[in-house]
């Protein structure tokens, strides 16, 4: 019974790939909403950000370097099909975040649409990846793993990591810019930490179709 639960909550290799696909288009758009509102946001996305608003390299290219050192804590910690998703995971990202501004542009875009929306359309990105045990590589690996091992929440770690990168970002943006951006990584957090959370989604599908069998035998 508990083997057939097992494979009954296990995703399919197709519904990985169309996470994956999903997950970090959300991803690349809500960037390309802060990119175009000059706003940051924590973890490693937020330092590549910064980097591209003070160098002549892109988002998309940073992103994908300043990951490279985390791939090898995602293989020793959390398994080689972690890494593979989230490797294909950031490679997506960095394509995605140079096609999309190719694909929408932005006349007019309020900041603080941005980094609402913005940030919540990263979370929900996010969240899609985490619940197909993938990430987006730095403290995203680090935070699952955390999550995985110690049961300490994904969510609230990474806000504290992004408040710290934020801070950095008084030497490049102004102290309003910097406030939208500490709003929209409270939305973006809040996100993951309030819906990721092992055995919710388990818990609430299987008290529904109880209930809806109970229903049917009444």
């Amino acid at each position: 019974m508990a083997k057939a639960q097992e494979t009954d909550t296990q995703h399919k290799w197709h519904e990985d790939i169309q996470a994956l696909v999903l997950g970090t288009l959300l991803v690349a758009l809500g960037v390309s909403m802060y990119k175009a509102a000059m706003l940051g946001t924590g973890g490693i996305n937020g330092l590549a950000l910064l980097l591209s608003y003070t160098s002549p390299f892109e988002f998309g290219m940073l992103f994908f370097v300043l990951n490279l050192p985390f791939y090898w804590l995602a293989y020793k910690r959390l398994g080689v099909a972690f890494t593979i998703k989230t490797f294909a995971a950031v490679g997506l990202v960095s394509l995605f975040a140079q096609l999309t501004p190719q694909w929408i542009s932005f006349d007019m875009l309020h900041p603080v649409y941005a980094s609402l929306v913005g940030g919540g359309i990263i979370g929900v990105g996010l969240l899609i990846l985490f619940r197909h045990k993938s990430g987006l590589g730095g403290v995203n690996i680090l935070a699952v793993y955390l999550q995985d091992r110690y049961g300490i929440r994904a969510g609230y770690l990474q806000m504290g990591v992004d408040a710290a990168i934020l801070c950095g970002s008084f030497f490049v943006l102004s102290w309003q810019q910097v406030a939208l951006s500490i709003m929209g990584a409270v939305v973006l957090n809040l996100v993951i930490a309030t819906n990721f959370r092992p055995g919710r989604y388990v818990g609430f599908s299987g008290a529904f179709f109880a209930q809806s069998k109970d229903d049917k035998t009444d």
